[in-house]
């Protein structure tokens, strides 16, 4: 079993920038593909950016590529979300999720792919 953790949200104004984390507890973390998924109000949930075991593989949303960048530090049993160039658009609660794998592919980009969800946490972008 494993839990995440997310942190790292609040308000920021638009062009402004935010790291989230991802933390987990429970063992063979090394070992989970990550992704990063966010829910605006009224809208469904949205696929961000996704990791792989070993950090060496990721995808990343058309709406934020070019301006997210995730990457992980296994050691610590951590995932980050850094996120630049914040538009309003970009205002919802990020979850991240992981699933026990060390496959890469497309099926990344599916909610229904992981297992493990956290809570989220919630980003404003707000003048």
């Amino acid at each position: 079993q494993v839990q995440l953790v997310e942190s790292g949200g609040g308000l920021v104004q638009p062009g402004g920038s935010l790291k989230l984390s991802c933390t987990a507890s429970g063992r063979s973390f090394d070992r989970h593909a990550v992704g990063w998924f966010r829910r605006g109000l009224g809208k469904d949930r949205e696929f961000v950016a996704a990791i792989s075991s070993s950090g060496e593989n990721t995808y990343y949303g058309d709406s934020v590529k070019g301006r997210f960048t995730v990457s992980r530090d296994n050691a610590k049993n951590m995932v980050f979300l850094q996120m630049s160039s914040l538009i309003p658009e970009d205002t919802a609660i990020y979850y991240c999720a992981s699933e026990l794998t060390t496959a890469w592919g497309p099926r990344r980009l599916r909610e229904g792919e992981y297992d493990y969800w956290g809570q989220g946490t919630q980003v404003n972008v707000s003048s």
